[in-house]
This record gives C-alpha cells, structure tokens and sequence, in this order.
C-alpha cells in the first residue's frame, strides 16, 4: 500500500509589486470639507512560475471622490509567491483562488491605509472581501450555458 504524499502549502514571499498614489488635485484638494465618496475596484489572478510555485496578485484601485474633484488615486499589486504540491487539480484552483487571497488581503488593506495616510488624508480601512464568492462567480460565468 503506498500512501499518499501529504500536500504542502508555504509562503515564500509577500511583497508589493507596484504601488501608485495620485492627488490631481492638490493643495487645493486638502481644503475641502466634505465627505469624499469611496471607489474601490478589486482583482485577482495567479500564475505559474516553476512547478508547484505560483504568484498570486491581488490589485486594487481606490479612489476618491468629492463631487467630480478626484481627491487621491490608489493603485496597489500586492502580490504572493506560494509553494504548493500534492494538491490535486480540482483543489489548487480554490486554493489560489481563495486561500491565497485571503492571505494577501490584510497586507493590501495595510499598503492602502498607509499610503493615504501619508498623502496626508485620514486613513482609508478597505472592507473585508468574500473571496469565496468572488471565485464562485468566477467559476460560473467561466461554465457555458
């Protein structure tokens, strides 16, 4: 009887791939008093880069808005390289789509949070993201009808 190798999942590396702040429209942007209006676009995709070792990357676009004066412009990649093995192909699809998004998530959200603050804005707390759902929606749109 030979047994089954058991999987293995490590985090080699979590970095930022590429970072970009924009503020259009300063100094005078910093007067302002109202409350800006919050945009946030997110994506998520992975690729191979040796057998058993993917990069996922998380990106995310926030932006805010007060009337249709833009007040900052975020761009973020932050990005994973993870060891995977002895996972099967029906499970590394929810494991790097899911799993390693999730992981990711909090340093994103931190990157974000930093960035604005140190533009000199309060700072922006990205909301929890259901990863879970955003894959399954995937996965449905992908299925023909």
């Amino acid at each position: 009887m030979s047994e089954q190798p058991q999987p293995i999942f490590a985090i080699e590396k979590i970095y930022v791939r590429d970072l970009s702040l924009e503020i259009p429209n300063a100094p005078n942007i910093f007067l302002e008093r109202d409350t800006p209006e919050i945009n946030m676009q997110l994506g998520s995709k992975n690729q191979t880069i040796d057998e058993g070792l993917y990069e996922v990357l998380l990106t995310v676009t926030v932006t805010a808005k007060i009337n249709d004066k833009i007040m900052f412009l975020v761009e973020v990649q932050q990005a994973g390289i993870f060891r995977i093995r002895n996972v099967s192909d029906e499970e590394i699809g929810p494991v790097l789509g899911i799993g390693c998004p999730n992981i990711l998530f909090p340093y994103l959200r931190e990157v974000v949070s930093d960035v604005v603050t140190r533009a000199g804005f309060p700072a922006v707390i990205l909301s929890p993201v259901n990863f879970e759902a955003i894959y399954q929606q995937k996965i449905a749109e992908a299925k023909p009808n």
